[in-house]
């Protein structure tokens, strides 16, 4: 079965995209095993109050561990894709692992590791939301993959 990783720089707590998220991953795990990683260092806290190149070098470095198989790495000025183009990037056996940088996005380093740099959307929007988006998002493309209707 198709490993997908979702990594995201946030402090765990529940709110009202938790409800929207576990649903998503729920429909998800009927194609994929997904995880849902949540990541806040001290050393991110700390490197968040001296500025955005030490957060960037944080993220990068909080990470690292975790890239495996393609790397997705979402960031506003990454590629747009529609849905179908989306889909290809989840359409292999390989793990595919997405990542959520934190208010200061990602440095130069961490988007060059990446297989993919992508935008959700020009719009800005919280990590939360965009957690949100990513997850409907993931699951359209395996129903596009999978001819299952709902992307229709």
């Amino acid at each position: 079965m198709q490993k997908v990783f979702v990594y995201s720089i946030l402090k765990k707590g529940k709110d009202e995209f938790e409800t929207i998220n576990k649903h998503y991953m729920k429909l998800i795990s009927k194609y994929a095993d997904i995880q849902d990683n949540w990541i806040y260092t001290k050393q991110i806290d700390k490197a968040q109050k001296e500025g955005e190149r030490q957060a960037q070098a944080a993220y990068g470095d909080a990470f690292s561990s975790c890239m495996k198989g393609v790397n997705i790495v979402l960031d506003p000025g990454g590629k747009e894709l529609d849905s179908e183009g989306f889909s290809r990037l989840v359409s292999h056996d390989e793990p595919v692992a997405f990542f959520i940088g934190g208010a200061y996005g990602f440095d130069d380093t961490m988007r060059a590791k990446a297989s993919h740099v992508i935008s959700l959307s020009r719009l800005t929007m919280s990590h939360k939301l965009a957690r949100s988006v990513l997850f409907e998002q993931i699951y359209r493309a395996f129903t596009i993959v999978n001819n299952h209707p709902y992307h229709k």
